[in-house]
């Protein structure tokens, strides 16, 4: 199958034009990048700011000046700001900051296509779910004044716990015995925060209508099972500004018939997506991925053959580089900034390379 031509970085004038062709009051949902047409496609690469979060290495957390300097450096053509603190948490930015925020961006010739939202719209307790719901209004805000196309949203997001200076998932994942979702709340059952996350969605949605910007839901776990609980999920909301990020890594099965099933099925409500790990240069000077715990069945997410069949939705969004685990050496301490440098730039490199193929 052909592939579509990789295009180098855009510069600043062309991505604002993309960007700003819908006000809320047209109560029409912007045409986005990811949706089906007729002509050639093409993806973006993008670099998520949680790689360089002061959370995952032994290291500060960059500026998003430099996170946009560094993004461009390697290449990148846009950013996908976290909603975290110390970078790009909505408290934190006021009309001054978010106005630097877009000079960087014009500076360095980038997009902002997302900003992500760690929401978790599953408790049954009225006041949680309330400052969830606030949080993800102001993200949706943030996204309008910095001109993203979307904010990701989580269903039941439970969050990234710091231990020792390192963010872990052991604290908040199934396994291991530390922590299990259905047992937060014992009286509540699957069904019953089914239906919470449904209604946050719905309210999440009107709050990307009055800004503007589509939200978008992640096949991530907990509470979603696989991509056709997201399918679900979104076509019960019901809403044209709600539609899909589907993430290769963290499908459920690697199979090649159940991915593209998948990606036919979701079609054109796939607006966004993601690609992760880490690389390393063989004998050959070839990249290659190396294979990290949490694939399922212990099999290399196929990319080649994910980008063949984004190829044929019509695909034409943004492929976001995320490093967003612990990173540890040989000798079980955490990895430098350097190693993320030499991470991001491999990961670039090599999906690059599948994209221009």
């Amino acid at each position: 199958m052909d592939r579509r031509k990789f295009i180098e970085t855009s510069g600043a004038a062309a991505g604002a034009a993309m960007l700003g062709s819908v006000t809320p009051s047209e109560h029409k949902a912007p045409e986005l990048a990811g949706q089906k047409s007729d002509k050639k496609a093409k993806i973006k690469l993008g670099l998520y700011s949680i790689s360089y979060g002061g959370i995952w290495y032994r290291g500060e957390a960059l500026s998003f000046e430099e996170l946009c300097k560094k993004a461009k450096g390697f290449g990148f053509e846009g950013i996908e700001l976290d909603n975290k603190r110390p970078m790009g948490n909505p408290l934190d930015l006021d009309q001054r900051r978010r106005d630097e925020m877009k000079n960087s961006l014009v500076k360095y010739g980038l997009e902002i296509p997302c900003v992500a939202a760690n929401n978790d719209f599953s408790s049954p307790i009225p006041e949680h779910r309330e400052c969830q719901l606030l949080m993800v209004r102001e993200t949706a805000r943030l996204a309008k004044d910095l001109g993203a196309r979307t904010v990701r949203l989580f269903a039941a997001w439970p969050g990234v716990p710091i231990h020792n200076g390192v963010g872990t998932y052991e604290f908040v994942h199934d396994h291991d015995g530390y922590y299990s979702f259905m047992r937060q709340y014992p009286y509540v059952t699957w069904h019953d925060r089914w239906d919470l996350v449904k209604e946050g969605l719905k309210e999440a949605a009107k709050f990307g209508e009055e800004n503007g910007v589509i939200m978008v839901l992640q096949n991530h776990a907990p509470l979603i099972r696989s991509w056709k609980d997201v399918h679900k999920m979104v076509n019960e909301v019901n809403s044209k500004w709600l539609r899909v990020c589907l993430d290769l890594p963290i499908f459920e099965k690697q199979d090649k018939d159940y991915i593209a099933n998948a990606i036919q099925t979701i079609g054109d409500l796939q607006v966004h997506s993601h690609f992760g790990g880490e690389y390393y240069r063989d004998e050959n000077k070839v990249i290659r991925p190396k294979m990290l715990d949490y694939y399922a069945g212990g099999i290399m997410p196929d990319y080649d053959h994910y980008i063949s069949q984004m190829d044929t939705i019509g695909y034409n969004g943004y492929f976001t580089f995320e490093l967003c685990h612990p990173l540890y050496n040989e000798k079980h301490e955490p990895e430098g900034i350097d190693f993320v440098d030499q991470q991001v730039s491999l990961a670039r490199e090599y999906m690059a390379n599948i994209i221009n193929k």
